[in-house]
């Protein structure tokens, strides 16, 4: 699991919509979406994420994007 800094802050989300780059757009149980990119070793691992996939993001608590570590 990724170490959070403090200013960061990890949720858990659904992913409803594949962008391209390896972006997606996650909705976060409160409702709130967020655009959301691959994090470097899911990229390195080739870790698949698909539409429906339950993935946990790591954000700035400023907002802007988030990074997908883990899918769950």
């Amino acid at each position: 699991m990724a170490v959070l800094k403090d200013n960061e802050e990890s949720k858990q989300g659904r992913v409803i919509e594949a962008m391209p780059n390896t972006h997606f757009k996650v909705q976060y149980k409160d409702g709130a979406t967020m655009i959301g990119y691959m994090g470097g070793k899911m990229r390195i691992h080739k870790i698949k994420v698909l539409v429906g996939d339950m993935v946990e993001t790591i954000s700035d608590i400023r907002g802007g994007k988030a990074r997908i570590v883990k899918r769950l």
